[in-house]
């Protein structure tokens, strides 16, 4: 196991995988809270492969995922870490593949299952998959499979499985479904988290651009079109708006297919290999059917929506700046998101940047800059040769025509890229400027006159101090310590003065929070309240 764990590249574990593999080693049941990407599959397949009896060829590890392509990567991890280990077999069952092909490799006996929760019912109910000794069931991410709609498959399987088993369950949050499977099947679990510390990856630059909902695509192709990536993937937050992109990128000329739930399996597949294999330049996806994407040279990430939930803008730039490359991740929003963007912030621990989408300009100096350095490759590979006689031939021909020219080959060479330039095609649209594509904030987000007077529900008999209540606002928004005025503490509310720029950002933040297990309301003092 060291020897394929050194093969694969680890060279220490990663907070998941320090936390989990003692316990699950030991035996123990675990219900475990972590994001994509931070080596849930080795915190669950080292110890799960450590423990397989060889000897048996009964099913004794079963692991269930979201998706066909989860699945496929785990199995692949897997069986990496086995590339030194004789007498485990590992199988990936899904839908969308034959199920007479699943069962010929399910004769052949493997000790661990990788599967979908529909395709491993199927096989259970033709008794092809017998788990009557499994020794191990891993849930990876619960909170997708609940979000998908297989809680009613899940509780089949769990309810059909030995009672005396041990049961992982890793999620990246932690709903009440979620804790409900646990609190239901585990017995006497270890609770691991490692999101606080979890943060995104440095070598991924941050930015935020405030557009027009209606000027989304133009700023998208603005940015494609002003830099050289190669492979980009583009989330939206609905079927619907990643269909209606694709289409709009398509025609404008890019290069682009759409990856959702309501795809069939075999063109999902047929989708992301093009896209594997640079086919395709730009792929638009939901944020559940871009679970399991494995790319490591994806260059720019486009939150076309920001995500609803912090954890998942987390999820998606991580498509980026992996395997220590550089990456880019750009936001889109517009109006009051802007405080949404500041909640992804605290949890990220990191600062997005603000920028303006580009100008024509920039476009027009990318593409030509793109141009020069495809003629500086054509040099360097000493690919002109045979393209000098044409062009002293053009110079030839101009002085004899007209001998007042005097042209060189230097000015041919230059008349050349004038025609490449004149003939340069983008995807975005010359008739909108910066401005027309810039939406202006919510007036309320950058009023700054004077200070208002808000209300909060909690007060002396919270045990509230006033120096907490500034602690409470200066940890949790952008508001500092000394711009707040003057505090007002009662005894089951109080008062208190801010800048009025952070009004819209107090309530938003503070409202979702609780002080000693009381729910906070916080809001712009009215007369009545002043009165009290």
């Amino acid at each position: 196991m060291k020897r394929a764990i050194k093969e694969m590249g680890f060279k220490e574990t990663t907070p998941i995988q320090e936390a989990a593999i003692p316990p699950v080693l030991a035996g123990r049941d675990i219900i475990a809270q972590a994001p994509t990407g931070t080596g849930k599959t080795c915190a669950f397949g080292i110890p799960a492969i450590e423990n397989i009896n060889v000897k048996s060829s009964d099913v004794q590890v079963l692991i269930l995922c979201p998706t066909r392509e989860l699945a496929l990567q785990i199995a692949t991890e897997m069986n990496k870490l086995c590339s030194h280990k004789r007498d485990i077999g590992i199988l990936a069952i899904y839908g969308g593949e034959s199920i007479d092909k699943q069962m010929a490799a399910l004769r052949r006996m493997p000790q661990i299952i990788v599967g979908t929760p529909g395709r491993v019912m199927d096989h259970m109910r033709r008794k092809t998959l017998k788990l009557a000794n499994l020794k191990m069931m891993v849930l990876d991410e619960a909170d997708e499979m609940l979000n998908m709609g297989f809680r009613e498959d899940i509780d089949t399987i769990l309810e059909n499985i030995p009672e005396h088993r041990q049961f992982l369950l890793f999620s990246a949050t932690l709903p009440k479904p979620i804790m409900d499977i646990a609190n239901k099947y585990q017995h006497d679990a270890i609770k691991l988290n490692t999101t606080s510390r979890i943060i995104t990856v440095p070598t991924i630059s941050q930015y935020y651009l405030e557009v027009y909902d209606k000027r989304k695509s133009e700023v998208l192709a603005r940015l494609i079109d002003a830099n050289q990536f190669k492979l980009m993937v583009v989330f939206c937050n609905t079927k619907k708006r990643v269909d209606d992109l694709c289409r709009d990128l398509m025609s404008r000329g890019y290069s682009v297919e759409a990856l959702h739930g309501d795809m069939k399996q075999i063109h999902r597949d047929s989708v992301m290999n093009k896209f594997r294999r640079g086919i395709v330049d730009i792929l638009i996806a939901t944020d559940v059917a871009a679970r399991g994407i494995d790319v490591d040279d994806v260059d720019a990430v486009f939150n076309y929506d920001l995500p609803a939930d912090e954890e998942y803008y987390v999820h998606r730039i991580g498509r980026t700046g992996r395997a220590n490359r550089t990456g880019v991740s750009y936001s889109f929003i517009s109006g009051r998101e802007i405080y949404k963007l500041r909640d992804i912030e605290r949890y990220t621990k990191s600062k997005i940047e603000k920028m303006s989408p580009p100008s024509m300009e920039a476009v027009r100096d990318n593409k030509v800059k793109s141009i020069v350095d495809e003629i500086k490759t054509e040099i360097e590979r000493g690919k002109v040769g045979k393209n000098i006689p044409f062009v002293l031939q053009i110079a030839e021909e101009l002085n004899k025509s007209n001998p007042e020219l005097d042209v060189t080959s230097t000015e041919v060479a230059a008349a050349f890229l004038n025609v490449s330039m004149k003939k340069i095609v983008t995807g975005s649209s010359p008739k909108l400027t910066v401005t027309d594509l810039e939406a202006p904030m919510d007036k309320k987000v950058h009023s700054d006159k004077g200070y208002s007077r808000l209300f909060i529900n909690l007060g002396n008999k919270d045990k509230l101090e006033s120096s907490q209540l500034v602690k409470l606002l200066a940890s949790n928004t952008s508001v500092k310590g000394k711009d707040i005025g003057k505090i007002d503490m009662l005894d089951k509310f109080s008062f208190l003065e801010v800048p009025g720029k952070y009004v819209d950002e107090i309530i938003h933040v503070l409202t979702k929070k609780k002080f000693k297990g009381r729910k906070i309301n916080i809001e712009v003092a009215n007369k009545r309240k002043r009165g009290a």
